[in-house]
């Protein structure tokens, strides 16, 4: 009995600590542009513009291709891509290139892939790239095959208190605030050396920092190895801010279409001056914090200077109201699920051994690449990450097969990107593409492990387009048989 007291209470103190790690490495930089980009696509951007390229009716020619190249320039994953999901298809993107657009950006964007090329080999990105966009595309299809009847519906405009868009054209300034967003996103996230050096640092003496952040480093425990990100100091104090942020954006937010009130400029000004933090190195040094200034932080302050003064000059009063009220939604909808499932998977961590790899993934089998899958549900790991750790994956014994379908599923299937996907489209459609993502994983899985173990090339083709063909058959059949209604959640 005492064990098991022991047991839940190491679960739960890895639950905190994953979720307090997330909190203060990955929100900010990451998730909060993601939702102001989610608001500004919902809020600024015409229907007409989004449906002609990614709508139902669009030609699949221009539609899939299109979503997959869009998310080929974003390296973010599960969690960061799920609000940008929420605004193209809020806004009228057909199911099928949303869910393109969804499964692809995180799977096999071009960093990921340089990454994936650079730690685990040419012929594992390759293979990772192709397989990727082959099943994205066929994934998307599929979904817009089942639920052709949702997608119908979606078609219907949406409306919040602000109204809907109805320029046939995007604004320039709009679509300038909207890149400007994008363009934060990615100062915030890409890993280049012209962003993440410091250009000059500054030491700040602040009393014992190292004792500071050994307490730190106990309550929170730091292996790279382990895709265990610790909280620095820095951390805590991003982690309070994000707090104030949430207060103030209650109070200001909420309320948001009856005009900018004092709460509303605090929270705004609180979060240009968080994601300002965020973008600085600061490291615990024996005469104090060390703060580098980044050319990350540069970038992030021209970006917010920009984007105050678009907003200011250029947009009208209700667009930025409404932007701001379409991000607020976003965030009121998935972050509550996004800290829930983060805090589940920081428990079910715990009970993963490294033995365990080798035992159920060591081998080429269907069993082993369904494990992979598994895998990348519970250990779920930000982008890029997951590739240091598909390296641990490798050296404790598991085969290429699975590591693939691992790198596949991990940056899709994670319990939060689940949770929140299915408060966006749905717990039946939400069903159908956990399911199809799986299935596509552990296929791409066993046929790449196939070649790395000598089977012939034309076998494998033969194979998986047998594979295809029955599947395809299988869902036209189900679909001819069983039309598709409108769901409910």
């Amino acid at each position: 009995m005492e064990s098991t007291g022991l047991s839940i209470a190491r679960m739960l103190e890895s639950g905190l600590g994953n979720l307090a790690a997330y909190l203060a490495a990955h929100v900010l930089l990451c998730l909060l542009p993601a939702f102001f980009i989610a608001g500004a696509m919902a809020a600024l951007i015409p229907q007409e513009s989004v449906t002609r390229f990614l709508g139902r009716n669009a030609s699949k020619s221009v539609s899939y291709p299109a979503a997959a190249a869009a998310g080929s320039l974003l390296a973010v994953c599960s969690c960061t891509i799920v609000p940008l999901f929420a605004g193209i298809y809020r806004k009228g993107a057909g199911l099928g290139p949303a869910i393109t657009f969804l499964f692809f950006a995180p799977a096999a964007n071009i960093l990921a892939l340089v990454y994936t090329g650079g730690v685990l080999g040419a012929d594992l990105a390759a293979a990772r790239f192709l397989l990727s966009l082959a099943f994205g595309i066929g994934i998307g299809l599929i979904m817009a095959l089942l639920f052709r009847a949702d997608d119908a519906a979606h078609d219907l405009p949406a409306s919040g208190p602000f109204g809907s868009v109805d320029a046939k054209a995007m604004s320039r300034s709009a679509l300038a605030f909207l890149l400007l967003w994008i363009a934060l996103l990615l100062a915030g996230t890409l890993k280049l050396a012209v962003l993440t050096d410091s250009a000059f640092d500054v030491t700040v003496p602040s009393g014992d920092v190292l004792g500071w952040q050994a307490v730190l480093d106990r309550l929170v425990p730091h292996d790279a190895g382990r895709g265990e990100e610790g909280v620095t100091v820095q951390g805590v104090a991003l982690i309070a801010l994000l707090a104030a942020i949430g207060a103030c954006a209650w109070k200001g937010f909420e309320n948001i279409e009856e005009g900018v009130n004092g709460w509303a400029r605090a929270s705004l000004a609180l979060i240009a001056a968080t994601l300002l933090v965020a973008s600085l190195s600061v490291s615990a040094m024996p005469a104090g914090l060390a703060i580098g200034f980044t050319g990350k932080f540069f970038a992030v302050a021209l970006c917010l200077a920009l984007l105050a003064v678009t907003a200011r000059r250029a947009l009208p009063r209700e667009d930025v109201l409404a932007w701001i009220w379409e991000s607020w939604r976003f965030v009121k909808q998935i972050f509550p699920l996004l800290v829930g499932g983060v805090f589940v998977v920081g428990m079910l961590r715990v009970l993963i051994r490294p033995e365990w790899i080798e035992a159920l993934a060591g081998t080429n089998s269907i069993a082993g690449n369904f494990a992979g899958v598994a895998f990348g549900v519970i250990m779920y790991f930000p982008t890029l990450v997951e590739v240091p750790i598909a390296k641990m994956f490798l050296d404790l014994g598991m085969h290429r097969g699975p590591l693939l379908a691992y790198l596949m599923a991990d940056p899709e299937l994670s319990l939060q990107s689940i949770l929140i996907i299915s408060a966006i489209i749905g717990r039946r459609m939400t069903a159908a593409y956990v399911g199809l993502v799986a299935l596509f994983s552990a296929v791409a899985g066993f046929a790449y492990g196939a070649w790395v173990d000598g089977a012939p090339p034309v076998f494998i083709a033969l194979s998986v387009g047998a594979f295809v063909a029955a599947l395809a058959f299988g869902v036209a059949r189900a679909s001819a048989t069983h039309p598709a209604t409108t769901q409910g959640t």
